[in-house]
């Protein structure tokens, strides 16, 4: 395994998992160019704050992370989000206003919310309104995410709530996400009931929406662990063998080899080599590419063409009588219209309450993305004054912060764009033809713990089944 992320740890548990299954002896080796497991997760107590760098819950309609904790001696430690204010807001000239009742992601399950909400003008309220009676798409047409909201829901509701609502999910530009390769699950609603509205309603109607009573994300059904998230890559190492993780050990390439003692040649920057019957890649498509350019070209080009995107997160820690909103939500989305220089604000310590000390505030700012990759490329110094600026002015922060820190992810974020399923699929392809070589990213079928769980589970089976294969014999 190449990487200590979440992949790449989930893949290597899944590969003991299975040989102790079938009696097999297996050898692991998970390769880690940092100092630290976890990649893009890492969790941090500062001053009784619970920090998290990255990834702070996972949904669980998804099962794959929630049944994995599990396996791992997690239940007790799974915790849901607080139902007290179970809501979100979104930003409109200055104001946080509330995302209607029952809009979630794009699709309301609820009329008169909408109608009595400032958030849009009557003109944009009546064109939502109109949404069961737009035609419907192509089922098979590869379209953006702007394209089909304002085709259903019209321009206004796409850029005062989906686009901040969703697209900040995948810090993605709407117009160029692939809604087939993101959210199908509209297309399907769609295709199948003619309006995103009457398939709402139905499914409320049905009993089948646990999300009645909360807006904007799906946060009813989001957990986490009690402890934080880095709980999860620790649990999965401390599952493996003594001496499988090996840290601070870049990888230069990886080849065919040709002394004919195994299939693959993993040659580290140190001047080591490793030899393996299969390798997991688990790391971004790019970083991927980087490894494999020796040993197909036209693979790492296509690795390369999934574009991504950079962004950060400002942890800020405050006490609770220094801000003057009263905090009586999850969170707030900044639509891109507003011109603000960060995408959103999580009221974290309001969601999960644990994650602050009494008495305090813990907040996490979200800067960058693929709307204003820019800002990214800031100096840590000047993100910080920006971050401070913008919670001094939509959340009334009267004094310094007690917390500050900054978790910088560089191009770690895939951008799902239209054609994404059609590079995946050649990918697919060409991986198929090297025996041994499975891909473990986030590239390829989610960008949640859920999937990346799900996917490093694929990949696991993946190199387990060639393993078979390279036995003498067969």
């Amino acid at each position: 395994m190449i990487g200590a992320g979440l992949s790449g740890l989930t893949a290597a548990y899944e590969l003991q998992e299975k040989a102790n299954a079938a009696g097999v002896p297996i050898e692991l080796t998970v390769l880690e160019s940092r100092s630290r497991i976890g990649g893009a997760i890492w969790t941090e107590r500062i001053d009784g704050f619970l920090c998290e760098g990255g990834a702070d819950s996972f949904i669980t309609n998804k099962p794959w992370a929630l049944e994995l904790c599990k396996r791992l001696g997690l239940g007790d430690s799974i915790i849901g989000t607080d139902d007290k204010h179970r809501r979100s807001f979104v930003l409109r000239k200055g104001e946080l206003l509330p995302v209607p009742d029952g809009f979630v992601l794009m699709a309301p399950n609820r009329v008169w919310p909408i109608l009595t909400s400032p958030i849009l003008s009557w003109k944009g309220k009546l064109r939502l309104m109109l949404e069961p009676f737009m035609p419907r798409g192509d089922a098979n047409a590869d379209e953006s995410l702007a394209s089909f909201v304002r085709r259903r829901l019209g321009v206004e509701a796409l850029e005062r709530l989906v686009q901040p609502l969703v697209g900040g999910i995948y810090t993605a530009d709407p117009k160029e996400l692939s809604l087939k390769s993101t959210m199908p699950q509209f297309v399907e609603m769609e295709q199948k009931y003619g309006s995103l509205l009457r398939a709402s309603l139905f499914r409320r109607r049905s009993g089948n929406d646990i999300e009645k009573h909360s807006s904007g994300a799906r946060y009813g059904l989001f957990a986490t662990l009690r402890e934080g998230m880095g709980k999860l890559p620790e649990a999965l190492a401390a599952a493996l063998p003594p001496g499988t993780i090996r840290l601070s050990a870049p990888v230069r390439r990886v080849m065919r080899d040709r002394s004919g003692q195994a299939r693959w040649c993993v040659d580290l920057l140190s001047g080591e080599q490793i030899l393996a019957d299969a390798v997991v890649l688990s790391t971004e498509a790019h970083a991927a590419a980087r490894l494999l350019d020796e040993q197909d070209a036209d693979l790492a080009t296509l690795l390369r063409s999934i574009p991504y995107a950079s962004s950060a997160i400002a942890l800020v820690g405050y006490h609770r009588s220094d801000i003057r909103h009263p905090l009586n939500g999850f969170g707030v989305v900044h639509p891109a219209i507003e011109n603000r220089k960060t995408l959103a604000i999580s009221f974290t310590s309001v969601k999960l309450p644990s994650r602050a000390p009494k008495g305090k505030v813990l907040l996490r700012v979200f800067v960058g993305g693929a709307t204003q990759p820019e800002l990214f490329d800031l100096s840590d110094e000047a993100i910080e004054r920006i971050v401070l600026d913008e919670v001094r002015d939509l959340l009334g922060a009267e004094a310094p912060p007690i917390l500050y820190r900054l978790a910088r992810h560089a191009r770690a974020m895939p951008q799902y764009t239209i054609g994404h399923a059609d590079r995946i699929g050649r990918i697919s392809e060409r991986l198929g033809t090297h025996e041994g070589l499975s891909l473990a990213s986030n590239a390829l079928g989610g960008v949640g713990v859920p999937d990346v769980v799900r996917t490093a589970q694929l990949a696991a089976a993946s190199a387990f089944e060639s393993l078979g294969a390279a036995k003498p014999g067969h």
